[in-house]
């Protein structure tokens, strides 16, 4: 063992010992209580009325398929899969992804999605189609997403809106020191422009991490993402419980320019 892996290891070790009594008190105590679900009982109420159980889907936004932001996601499925969701996972891999050029072709063939079908995209449009959430991954490139992720959310939403509308979403940032806050901000505005609820967690969905599986270090993140997929399953219980899946709008969207 060199001595990278040595204090990695006893940190790891250290804050594990120092955070998990009073967590586990005071979480044992709180069930008790009643004031928060079991793993059972939130696995009983995590699906629809008619007893299918919600699916969430992840998108790794980063071209490493195993690296920190993965970590991220991974937490959160396993998370998820507690709570009795059933879950799928989407890497946007290496390959490029087009820009939305405007090209207003998806405005004319019914609903189908971005007519560019070579790339991830047409992979996750159709995806969407079955899944009842969405949740999505990036590193931080400059104090920004990932221009993939970016590329692909866009056109998602531009073109497929009708498929996201409604569903609960979330966002993460993976960074090894700073910009995660705008990063997660810039992925939020999306979610907030498409009706979409944003799930929120005990703290800003972010972790941190530079090397492979870094991440993995940081307690509080990797907490942070199992509160970010239990609080998940929660809100799906509730709105599939009462079979309406989303508010009724009396109002069309009023689009206006400000300069004229």
């Amino acid at each position: 063992m060199d001595r990278r892996d040595f204090i990695k290891k006893t940190a790891v070790a250290a804050a594990t010992t120092a955070l998990a009594s009073p967590s586990v008190a005071m979480l044992t105590k709180a069930e008790a209580a009643g004031l928060v679900d079991t793993e059972a009982e939130s696995a009983q109420r995590a699906a629809h009325a008619d007893g299918r159980a919600p699916k969430v889907l992840l998108v790794n936004g980063s071209p490493r398929r195993d690296g920190n932001t993965f970590c991220c996601l991974e937490e959160i499925e396993k998370q998820l899969h507690k709570h009795g969701l059933t879950t799928e996972m989407v890497h946007i891999g290496t390959k490029p992804v087009r820009m939305c050029v405007n090209c207003g072709a998806c405005k004319r063939n019914d609903g189908a999605g971005c007519v560019f079908r070579d790339d991830v995209c047409a992979v996750i449009t159709e995806k969407m189609k079955e899944c009842d959430a969405l949740i999505v991954g990036t590193p931080v490139y400059y104090g920004q997403p990932n221009g993939g992720i970016l590329s692909l959310m866009q056109r998602l939403f531009f073109s497929a809106g009708h498929l996201v509308q409604d569903k609960p979403a979330a966002a993460l940032a993976v960074c090894r020191r700073g910009g995660a806050t705008a990063t997660l901000q810039t992925m939020n505005m999306m979610f907030e422009m498409m009706n979409m609820p944003v799930v929120t967690s005990q703290y800003w969905n972010i972790a941190y991490g530079a090397g492979k599986g870094e991440v993995k270090l940081d307690t509080e993140g990797m907490q942070t993402m199992r509160t970010l997929a239990t609080n998940m399953a929660w809100l799906l219980a509730k709105i599939h419980a009462g079979g309406t899946t989303a508010p009724t709008r009396d109002e069309r969207h009023v689009f206006m320019n400000f300069i004229r």
